[in-house]
């Protein structure tokens, strides 16, 4: 039986929790001792876009992530496959591709970095050799995995936990906008929501309420500036408290946000502001919550 036949007898009997991600290393002919598995989702940069986010979006940006990586790392990258997944939230861990790896050495010279657009300073860390594998790369976008509970060891060897399959879908896609009424989120996923989503909350302006998890208090907001309600929150998300008070005596921490009202594109400011007083009151988030006006 060929190994695309095989592959296909695999996943027409699949079942959750049966198929593991160790097994299609077997089945189509690596070595699980080859292979590094890389769980890319970087909390050093926050308020820019994750490693899921470069990968669907900007793949340019993706590729040159991967290939520079911390000197500390050396021993623990060391191998002649890297498989990469990125950590996504609600979707835990999607495979992204199987990689051949050289090792060149010290980055030789400065370049953009990836991530934040600053600097990536020469010498300051290891630049890798990537080649995309052919093997698996039918699965990449699709081949949801379940990781495990060490999401802080983002490098593992492939013979060591196998990896269960938990979803494998016919094509890679986001789910559907839920809409503006029944759309809740925590702030820490405003840089991954799905585009079509973003595309919808760029659009639209409104009054929105924000939650703080740790104290139980809430704040009531109006996105009223050229990027809607996505502009507004990537604020909350780059800074912890958007420049208001309220927010700015708290430490920054992962708000949920949700909208109360929108408006159509002529709702002028003042009508707006309107709205936004007109909450404050029914939700009492003056006297019970964080809004200071």
């Amino acid at each position: 039986m060929s190994l695309e036949n095989e592959q296909a007898a695999s996943l027409n009997d699949f079942r959750p929790g049966i198929l593991t991600f160790g097994s299609l290393l077997d089945l189509a002919g690596i070595d699980r001792r080859q292979v590094r598995l890389l769980r890319h989702q970087d909390n050093r940069y926050t308020g820019f876009q994750s490693p899921y986010v470069l990968w669907r979006d900007h793949r340019d940006r993706f590729e040159a992530y991967q290939e520079t990586q911390a000197i500390g790392d050396v021993a623990d990258l060391r191998a002649p496959y890297w498989a990469s997944f990125v950590g996504v939230p609600g979707k835990e861990t999607l495979f992204v591709g199987l990689y051949s790896v050289e090792l060149v050495g010290l980055l030789p010279e400065d370049r953009p970095h990836p991530v934040t657009g600053g600097t990536e300073q020469a010498g300051t860390c290891h630049l890798y050799r990537l080649a995309a594998r052919p093997e698996l790369a039918e699965f990449a976008g699709r081949l949801w995995i379940d990781w495990g509970k060490g999401y802080r060891a983002w490098i593992q060897r492939g013979d060591r936990v196998p990896k269960p399959v938990l979803e494998l879908k016919r094509t890679f896609g986001e789910d559907p906008f839920p809409g503006f009424a029944a759309l809740i989120l925590n702030l820490s996923d405003v840089e991954t929501i799905p585009s079509g989503w973003a595309d919808a909350l760029r659009s639209t302006k409104g009054i929105y309420l924000l939650t703080c998890p740790k104290t139980r208090e809430q704040y009531v907001g109006m996105a009223s500036g050229g990027d809607g309600f996505l502009g507004r929150w990537r604020e909350y998300f780059a800074n912890g408290h958007g420049g208001n008070v309220g927010l700015r005596s708290r430490e920054p921490r992962d708000y949920r946000v949700s909208i109360l009202e929108t408006v159509g594109s002529a709702a002028t400011v003042n009508e707006l502001l309107a709205l936004e007083s007109r909450w404050k009151d029914k939700l009492q988030s003056r006297e019970m919550g964080l809004n200071r006006n």
